[in-house]
């Protein structure tokens, strides 16, 4: 069941992120002067969460000091 809901959240992460309304659908006003861009970026940080939780990590393509802890399988 927690599965379900974390793709649940992570499909609804992407739909927002896709935008299909071309900008009908917004939460937070894109045209409002820095605080335009939050709503994307909870949606990405959303995101970034339900991939890492089914073992996708991303954040660690940004990471410097070592290299990411595990290759991504692709089969």
């Amino acid at each position: 069941m927690k599965k379900l809901a974390v793709l649940g959240v992570g499909l609804l992460a992407v739909i927002y992120l896709l935008n299909p309304g071309a900008g009908i659908f917004e939460l937070i006003p894109d045209n409002l002067p820095y605080i335009g861009n939050l709503d994307e970026a909870a949606a990405v940080a959303l995101l970034l969460g339900c991939l890492r939780y089914f073992g996708i990590d991303l954040t660690s393509i940004f990471r410097r000091d070592q290299p990411p802890e595990k290759p991504i399988d692709i089969r």
